[in-house]
């Protein structure tokens, strides 16, 4: 896809987006070109039509002042202090959750009853009939947060997979069915990624701040995803290694929406309507092999690897980004057949060679890293990880980073 190709693609996902929540607009001005169209030679054709394109014509400048006002109606400014975890205390379901934050990456909720939970691997999910439909409070802020989300990067409206429920221990029973929703990524654009902006109406001088609106339920503390009213996309994310021991790592490009030039996991991204089915054509059930099949089609985008070169992934995490609207995500480790050599002649693939800036290796000793987390480290400051990853790493890799050592330690001890 060339460069000019995908500027206009991006183009014609934002304004198809945007024109399917102001149809009154599009159907005035259809009207004013139907008037024009339907003028007649005869005379009272012509007075009839004259006056039907009048009309119209009134309609559409009215609505199109309306829109233009209701759209500049928003001041936006970026929210740089950190997320105020003291002022949203984890939702009582989530056992042991503490919140996580590293400087200048973000803040993410976990929990290590929820980490186990997941390698059970015995969660279903649900596909929801209904595509997730952005609240109409929200809409309003889609031809200003759009434009300026993408400022210097390339959007695009791809089909992504939203989540409504946790994957909560069930002591002694089957957990209850997560459901899944289809979503498009413009939705969570103007949903989740509204956190980190600060939006005033300009006649009243009234403040909505998305942190307090829609993150925080009746008692204060932070909403479930199953009553979230956003698009909560999934987060992917996981790190492989190669066969000679070596850590993948995908250094950023500019383009990207989230962490910008910092380095990621070796697969990341968002779950994707396709990873729910198999190969056959089926549907998945189980929520772990949706999870995985999501983490290993990023992998092979964005590093190059063959179907074939992955040995197996593993659900290590599970966190909430809370600088995203506590959106879900999350994390594994994979295994690879390919020694790093080889991987580092590789290229990137399709659209995601505008958001990477090449593949590099690093050391990690994943129980070492483990052992001092249990002691107290932080995932930031810790020797056991390389230097570069403790001052450039993105908060997906740290939190990858962090589930693969616990879960090496864990398995230790078993």
């Amino acid at each position: 896809m060339g460069k000019l190709t995908r500027r206009t693609r991006a183009k014609a996902d934002y304004l198809a987006y945007v024109s399917a929540r102001e149809w009154p607009v599009a159907a005035s001005g259809i009207g004013v070109a139907l008037g024009a169209a339907t003028i007649l030679p005869s005379a009272f054709g012509i007075v009839l039509s004259v006056l039907a394109l009048a009309l119209g014509t009134a309609t559409f400048v009215r609505d199109l002042r309306m829109l233009r006002a209701r759209w500049a109606g928003f001041e936006f400014s970026a929210i740089a202090a950190p997320f105020p975890t003291a002022e949203l205390p984890p939702p009582p379901a989530y056992p042991g959750a503490e919140y996580l934050s590293v400087p200048a990456r973000g803040t993410a909720l976990v929990s290590g009853a929820i980490d186990e939970a997941l390698e059970a691997g015995n969660f279903r999910f649900t596909l929801a009939e209904e595509s997730y439909r952005l609240p109409p409070k929200l809409k309003a802020t889609a031809p200003h947060v759009l434009p300026l989300r993408a400022r210097g990067r390339v959007l695009f409206n791809g089909a992504i997979v939203g989540m409504r429920g946790e994957p909560l221990p069930a002591a002694g029973a089957a957990p209850a069915p997560i459901r899944l929703h289809r979503a498009r990524f413009f939705d969570a654009m103007c949903s989740n990624e509204l956190s980190t902006l600060r939006i005033t109406r300009t006649d009243t001088g009234e403040e909505y701040d998305l942190r307090r609106e829609e993150l925080a339920d009746s008692s204060g503390s932070l909403r479930t995803l199953a009553s979230s009213e956003l698009a909560d996309l999934v987060g992917v994310s996981t790190i492989a290694f190669t066969s000679d021991g070596k850590l993948v790592v995908v250094r950023q490009s500019g383009r990207n929406s989230a962490s910008a030039l910092l380095l990621a996991p070796s697969g990341s991204g968002s779950l994707e309507p396709r990873d729910l089915d198999t190969l056959d054509g089926g549907r998945r059930r189980m929520l772990h092999t949706a999870v995985i099949a999501g983490m290993e089609r990023e992998l092979r985008e964005e590093t190059g690897l063959l179907p074939g070169e992955i040995v197996s992934t593993r659900l290590t995490g599970f966190a909430r980004w809370m600088e995203r609207g506590a959106k879900p995500e999350f994390f594994g480790i994979t295994a690879l057949s390919v020694d790093s050599a080889t991987l580092l002649t590789r290229r990137t693939r399709g659209a995601e060679k505008l958001f990477s800036a090449g593949v590099t290796m690093a050391d990690v000793d994943l129980g070492a890293l483990g052992d001092a987390l249990v002691a107290g480290a932080d995932i930031a400051g810790t020797p056991a990880l390389p230097a570069n990853l403790r001052d450039d790493a993105s908060l997906p890799l740290l939190l990858c980073l962090r589930a693969a050592g616990l879960r090496r330690v864990r398995a230790a001890h078993r």
